[in-house]
């Protein structure tokens, strides 16, 4: 879904099909925006955007819609697509926006909106316990953690700036669903900052976050002795949910959004049901927004077992 200005784009575009035969893998991938310019895709979890430093074997995001353009597949024939780039970066385990380009001058200007910090990013997370403050902001410098290879840690000393402010949507006990909007584009950085607060991301084993359990939320769960419970989420709980920027060719301000992938939708359901809270003093609910969780429900209850 992608708003310019006040005006909302109605299309649905055909979904971007790809498939990785070494690995078995196929991802049939939604299109949040598309014009001459610009391709938005709803990134799913657990695929990496780039190749992976470590293993440049692991199938990438890139790589196959590249490979696929090459050869002429039939989504890219549509489009009438001889390049394709990625702005930016999401996480291997992160959902949600990513936004592409189809030519190099629009990928020089959406580059440098990047570094100026101009894109306002918004991004859903399910953390762990509940913060001091409803609201509040994340200042703390972030680094490479020295000898573990793919970690970043807050470093006053030797870091760079960065800078996160968060804010709570919807509290349970136990957990809190947010909304981080990053001001600066630092690897790792929400999980980073809420690891640092000790209120790591669900799911976030290399942050220090524990799975989301069923057994955990709903009194008497019982489990057969020859199962073993599955997670509602074991992945990073990291939605990225809206992204805003300035078109490179029409200069209009446009907003991109992804709707909440089903184990997200699902382990709010379940938390809503077994681990709700009262509406604090002070802090009344508020309305739910498009796309912040709030306004979405999952009643399939084959939603528990996540791939």
């Amino acid at each position: 879904m992608a708003r310019r200005g006040q005006a909302m784009s109605t299309a649905t575009p055909s979904p971007i099909k790809l498939s990785s035969p070494a690995t078995g893998e196929f991802w049939e991938i939604p299109v949040l925006y598309e014009d001459n310019d610009l391709l938005a895709l709803d990134k799913p979890a657990n695929l990496l955007v780039s190749p992976d430093r470590y293993d440049p074997q692991r199938p990438n995001l890139m790589g196959l819609l590249h490979r696929d353009i090459a050869r002429g597949a039939p989504w890219a024939k549509q489009r009438s697509l001889a390049y394709l780039s990625n702005v930016h970066r999401l996480d291997f385990e992160t959902t949600g926006v990513l936004l592409l380009t189809r030519s190099k001058s629009t990928l020089i200007h959406l580059a440098n909106q990047f570094g100026n910090q101009t894109p306002i990013k918004e991004y859903l997370a399910l953390i762990q316990g509940p913060p001091a403050e409803s609201s509040f902001v994340v200042d703390q410098k972030i680094a490479p953690f020295p000898g573990r290879p793919g970690h970043m840690r807050v470093d006053p000393k030797h870091g760079k700036r960065s800078r996160t402010e968060f804010f709570t949507l919807e509290s349970f006990r136990g957990y809190t669903w947010m909304k981080g909007l990053p001001r600066t584009g630092r690897t790792h950085q929400l999980r980073v900052h809420l690891a640092f607060l000790r209120h790591p991301i669900v799911g976030d084993r290399m942050y220090g976050g524990r799975p989301l359990l069923l057994s955990k939320l709903k009194p008497g769960y019982r489990l057969k002795s020859d199962r073993t419970e599955r997670p509602l989420l074991q992945r990073v709980s990291l939605h990225a949910s809206r992204l805003t920027v300035i078109h490179p060719v029409t200069s209009e301000t446009i907003t991109i959004a992804s709707p909440l992938p089903k184990d997200l939708r699902v382990a709010l359901k379940y938390l809503r049901q077994f681990a709700a809270l009262s509406t604090p003093p002070n802090r009344p609910q508020r309305s739910a927004l498009p796309g912040d969780g709030l306004d979405q429900t999952d009643g399939d209850e084959s939603g528990t077992d996540q791939q």
